[in-house]
């Protein structure tokens, strides 16, 4: 168990080192990608343990463990994304605007990706991780754990909260905005219809005017619109 927890948390680490070195090559600036306040991204750690505890055992097939590794990583985030929007009401990654995706959960892309770092975990990465925390003295490696794993608790805590205060916070949002659209409408409609009781009470008085000039002058032609006007003399002296 000890030596678990020391590979949960290095692996969180280099998982956020991963997530900003990403961030830097496609932004051009240091971005915090994590979910935590601190410098590690626990489902990387979570995804590296289970990785290496069911994968390695096809380590010595290159093939084989791509593509297992491709196949496992990708059900692995699936789940991982659709139980963190469940929780929390949000979408942490979204590949939507990338090609074969699946709910913007997965895509062919970083499955691709997920599968060559996953070779390179088993094969390269993990032996040189394993043996650097072998040579750590326990007693001390304890303590330090007991630091770090407190930190990373209080970590998760304050995080948690201030997603849940983030979702109170666009909720209150939503319904300030919903109470601002029904009061728009509302003086919208208004004025929909005193504009509408304008326009016509001017029609009846405009109508007035013009059906005095058309019975006065019965022979009128309009040069731009002789069509139109003819209708208009239909309705009005045609009516019953």
């Amino acid at each position: 168990m000890y030596i678990f927890f020391w590979y949960l948390y290095i692996y969180a680490f280099l998982g956020w080192c991963a997530e900003v070195a990403y961030a830097a090559v496609n932004t051009g600036k240091f971005v915090n990608r994590g979910f935590l306040n601190g410098a590690v991204c626990p489902i990387y750690g979570f995804g590296a343990v289970i990785v290496i505890a069911v994968m390695t055992p096809l380590q010595d097939n290159i093939l084989i463990l791509f593509f297992g590794s491709v196949l496992f990583a990708t059900l692995l985030e699936l789940l991982s994304g659709w139980t963190l929007e469940k929780v929390f009401s949000q979408k942490w990654w979204n590949y939507s605007h990338l090609p074969f995706n699946i709910g913007g959960y997965i895509c062919l892309k970083f499955s691709l990706i997920w599968g060559i770092a996953c070779v390179l975990l088993i094969n390269v990465i993990h032996p040189i991780i394993e043996s650097v925390v072998l040579v750590i003295d326990v007693r001390f490696g304890q303590l330090l754990l007991v630091v770090l794993y407190t930190a990373l608790i209080i970590d998760i805590v304050a995080s948690v909260q201030s997603v849940l205060n983030l979702n109170k916070q666009l909720k209150q949002i939503n319904q300030f905005a919903a109470k601002m659209r029904d009061i728009s409408d509302d003086i919208g409609e208004k004025i929909f219809e005193e504009s509408i009781s304008i326009m016509e009470k001017t029609e009846v008085l405009k109508s007035k005017g013009y059906k005095r000039i058309l019975k006065a002058f019965p022979n009128l032609k309009s040069k731009h619109f002789d069509q139109e006007l003819k209708e208009l003399k239909s309705r009005i002296f045609d009516r019953k």
